[in-house]
């Protein structure tokens, strides 16, 4: 079971290629490492601040690109950071294989345990949640959006945090976000 596999802690900045390959292939099991919890609860603390605040900041309480003058009345906030994952999930081609979705969602775990974008600790934990389930989201090999080439995958990967998309079962076979979450 996973619970008698070796712990990996995601903190930002101690994940190695040899910890990585171990999650990604299924023989290491990732935590989220008390001192990355902390820095993700005030980095979410001074977003949460902003978003509430009168203060303009970008892409959190004003649009994106051409409407960062366009200002988020805070009750639509969660609806912008939805539709934006939405509008991303852009990508086509053969998806990428198992192991390879699961090395990014460690990576992305690991990079988001810095604290530095704004996130409550709960996307780490869901992240590890779902690498740990079996289950595999579609993330097609192909698409960027704008100048970098990690935004359509990464997208693709929340979508199917959010319940939407599509993935494989641990069994290999198709399943919808919604049903497999």
């Amino acid at each position: 079971t996973v619970t008698d596999l070796p712990v990996v802690p995601l903190d930002g900045t101690h994940l190695t290629l040899e910890d990585l390959e171990a999650l990604a292939l299924g023989q290491a099991r990732a935590e989220l490492a008390p001192e990355g919890r902390s820095r993700m609860e005030a980095g979410a603390e001074l977003v949460a601040r902003a978003a509430a605040g009168e203060e303009p900041v970008y892409g959190v309480n004003t649009g994106f690109g051409r409407f960062a003058e366009v200002r988020i009345p805070f009750e639509e906030a969660a609806r912008l950071q939805i539709n934006l994952v939405r509008s991303h999930s852009a990508g086509v081609g053969v998806p990428f294989p198992a192991e390879v979705v699961r090395a990014m969602m460690v990576t992305r775990a690991n990079v988001l345990a810095r604290g530095n974008s704004g996130v409550r600790p709960v996307v780490v934990e869901r992240l590890i949640q779902l690498l740990h389930s079996g289950l595999v989201p579609r993330i097609p090999s192909q698409g960027s959006v704008g100048a970098s080439g990690d935004l359509a995958p990464l997208s693709h990967l929340a979508l199917f945090l959010i319940g939407e998309g599509e993935g494989w079962d641990v069994d290999g076979r198709p399943v919808a976000a919604r049903e497999a979450l």
